[in-house]
């Protein structure tokens, strides 16, 4: 499997909408649930052996630190879920990485507003 085939992506795409799946629904570790968090891609390398999770945290830094601290905490009862929902020859080994691309984009786009808006004025 190579790794833009079409095989591996759907395999990324299924991985990622059951993980956003399993966090929104079966987890009840409070660090999790105080926060909105949403998995924006999933990496599983070839053999199917691990994966890494990109998850944004809607909330402040510390917020998505308690919430990817949750996470790892529940990685085994994740994996476990996520086997049973996915039929894969190997259930990945999960990673989750704080994906901090939205918040930047955000951020990006205010201060170009702002720019704009003083150039107008």
């Amino acid at each position: 499997m190579r790794k833009n085939s079409i095989k591996s992506t759907r395999v990324n795409a299924e991985v990622q909408r059951e993980l956003g799946e399993i966090i929104r629904t079966e987890i009840k570790d409070p660090r999790v649930k105080a926060v909105m968090i949403s998995v924006t891609s999933a990496e599983v390398t070839t053999d199917l052996k691990y994966c890494k999770a990109y998850v944004s945290v809607l909330g402040d830094e510390e917020q998505a630190k308690e919430a990817i601290a949750g996470l790892k905490s529940a990685v085994g009862f994740i994996r476990r879920e996520l086997a049973a929902r996915i039929n894969l020859r190997n259930t990945p080994e999960i990673t989750f990485v704080l994906d901090q691309s939205i918040e930047h984009g955000v951020r990006m786009s205010r201060l170009i507003d702002e720019v704009t808006k003083d150039l107008k004025d």
